[in-house]
């Protein structure tokens, strides 16, 4: 692309010529001519400008210290730019097709420009919206919806009556929609038998999913995963959770049945969610915290942290009296 079209597209303001063919973003050090990078200070700049690449993308404070050397995007977040052009620069795939071995059932319905990749199964009353694109050995049960501009990787596991929105990303080896993990239990043998998992899954829009992450369907009601979720790989959520918008889950957290995450949490690494628990508007989780079922934490912009987790400046008082106690002894 012409510097100045991903200019118009980012919004952003071109310093110095316009007329540069960019096919790339990159990394400063590994920049080469025709490479788009991006700065966010003094130093970065320095280098950036010393690099072969074809443009800076800079703050417009930054973009005063640049004297000319080359042609900058200046706009507020750099970072942002950045990861939105390396979307406009991605080389289109292969067209669409269905390939040979692909099976789909009768009933189901594709959009325009969809690929199905192979062995992937598509089982009745299955719809895919248009520009979707399902990897090799994917399985998509009965009656699952799947919306426009979707990126559904290889050996992904689609269990019946999922619903997914437009642009959402699901990895590798990802289960969406399996039974929750619901038993009761007979007080006279002991025995376990599970409780009705009937539910249902949505996803909604711009959702990425994780590798090997899993999702349970609702046991009579359903889960529900809001718009612009960010779930990394190995995040088990469990059976009638509900995560709020824009929520981010770092790796092998766990989140039992029925708790709600509230908009913009964010969830660090290994983190133990149990049941009924109610996580704030963005209350922020360190890594490997653990949070008792029925817990409610509140206050936008905290960070929580331990088992049970509390906020951090408490946790830290009590971590600094005990290190004290045991110089003491």
């Amino acid at each position: 692309m012409k510097l100045e079209e991903i200019a118009i597209s980012l919004g952003a303001e071109v310093r110095g010529s316009s007329d540069a063919d960019v096919l790339r973003v990159s990394s400063t050090k590994s920049a080469s001519p025709d490479a788009l990078v991006f700065a966010e200070d003094e130093a970065a700049l320095r280098q950036a400008l010393e690099s072969s690449c074809a443009a800076v993308l800079v703050t417009a404070e930054l973009a005063e210290k640049a004297s000319g050397k080359k042609p900058l995007l200046v706009l507020r977040q750099p970072r942002l730019g950045f990861a939105r052009a390396a979307r406009l620069l991605q080389r289109q795939e292969e067209g669409p097709e269905v390939h040979p071995t692909a099976i789909l059932a009768a009933g189901v319905r594709c959009g325009r420009n969809v690929s199905v990749g192979a062995y992937a199964v598509l089982e009745e009353g299955v719809q895919v919206g248009a520009g979707t694109r399902i990897g090799a050995g994917a399985v998509i049960g009965k009656g699952v919806r799947i919306g426009e501009e979707c990126r559904i990787y290889p050996r992904v596991v689609f269990y019946p009556g999922v619903t997914l929105g437009n642009r959402v990303v699901v990895h590798a080896g990802a289960v969406l929609g399996a039974d929750g993990f619901g038993y009761v239990r007979d007080m006279e043998t002991g025995e376990y038998l599970q409780f009705p998992q009937q539910g249902t899954l949505v996803v909604e829009d711009d959702v990425e999913i994780g590798a090997n992450t899993t999702i349970d369907r609702g046991a009579l009601e359903e889960t529900r995963i809001l718009r612009g979720v960010k779930l990394d790989n190995l995040v088990h959520v469990g059976h009638n959770v509900r995560i709020g918008k824009n929520v981010v889950i770092a790796a092998q957290t766990g989140v039992s049945g029925s708790s709600t995450l509230g908009d913009g949490a964010i969830v660090g690494g290994q983190v133990g969610i149990a049941d009924h628990v109610e996580i704030g508007e963005q209350v922020i989780l360190g890594a490997q915290s653990g949070i008792p079922s029925r817990k409610k934490l509140r206050g936008p912009g905290v960070v929580f942290w331990g088992t049970p987790a509390r906020p951090i400046r408490e946790y830290l008082k009590e971590l600094a009296v005990l290190a004290r106690l045991a110089r003491e002894k």
